[in-house]
């Protein structure tokens, strides 16, 4: 395994915490240079801090790393605009739609060259570096494996809530991990939705053990007209990088894309 471990600690993340022992190998983590302990909270190398470690570290580990068919397919994203809900259940058409755009962010302090303001990174298939065929190709396939295995695709926002990058928060670990318990679990079959107004996608109204505020991303922000003006700023670079994609998808996927008229 090969975890970010900024900030890290045992109350926020104990599986990775009590990894790091004897055969982990930590890069970019300031030592103590009397006790050797690692201070997971000073960053003036960089943000970008991580440790490798033994899968067999973790326990209840899969060391097969083989499994059955999927139930459910999660796409992550880490949105530094805060606009994105922390978690929606999509469409085949939307599911092909987010894997095709890959939407994540880019801060400043994780790589060079960036801004104070965060960048939004479109990476085909969530790894575009790592796909030798053209994008379509794996797209068609996901959307036939979810016809055959009628799986759940859910896009999770682990990024920031309560306003974008320098304002708001990062979305709560804690709660990110009850919103994936009730999906995998069911629990979200049996609860209500609504559709966002930006981006279409069916956002569950409440997930027990999760705070419904923080569920509706435009009521943690101070400023509506500011997260309106924010959603509608990814809105538009979400088509823009769409389009490239184009020739390649039926009027259903090109049908599922965000669009900001829904909330006029």
């Amino acid at each position: 395994c090969y975890a970010k471990c900024v900030k890290l600690t045992e109350a926020t993340e104990p599986e990775i915490f009590r990894a790091i022992r004897f055969g982990a190998v930590l890069e970019n983590v300031i030592l103590d240079p009397v006790t050797r302990k690692p201070d997971f909270a000073d960053t003036r190398l960089t943000e970008n801090t991580r440790v490798a470690y033994p899968v067999d570290y973790i326990e209840n580990a899969l060391l097969s790393g083989v499994g059955g068919h999927p139930r459910n397919v999660m796409f992550l994203t880490a949105d530094a605009f805060g606009v994105l809900p922390p978690i929606a259940k999509l469409t085949p058409e939307q599911a092909m739609y987010h894997f095709f755009s890959g939407y994540t962010a880019k801060l400043a302090g994780t790589e060079a060259g960036l801004g104070s303001d965060p960048v939004p990174d479109f990476s085909a298939c969530f790894g575009a570096p790592f796909m030798p065929r053209h994008p379509s190709e794996y797209g068609n396939l996901l959307r036939e494996l979810i016809a055959a295995h009628r799986v759940d695709c859910w896009l999770v926002n682990t990024g920031w809530t309560g306003g974008m990058y320098g304002v708001g928060q990062r979305m709560p670990i804690h709660v990110t991990r009850q919103l994936l318990r009730a999906a995998l679990n069911g629990m979200l079959v049996r609860t209500s939705y609504r559709i966002d107004p930006y981006f279409g996608v069916s956002v569950p109204q409440s997930v027990p053990g999760v705070e419904t505020t923080i569920l509706d991303p435009a009521g943690t922000w101070t400023s509506k007209d500011d997260y309106a003006s924010a959603a509608r700023r990814l809105v538009d670079m979400f088509r823009a990088n769409f389009v490239k994609f184009e020739p390649f998808v039926d009027d259903t996927v090109l049908g599922a894309q965000p669009n900001f008229l829904r909330a006029a």
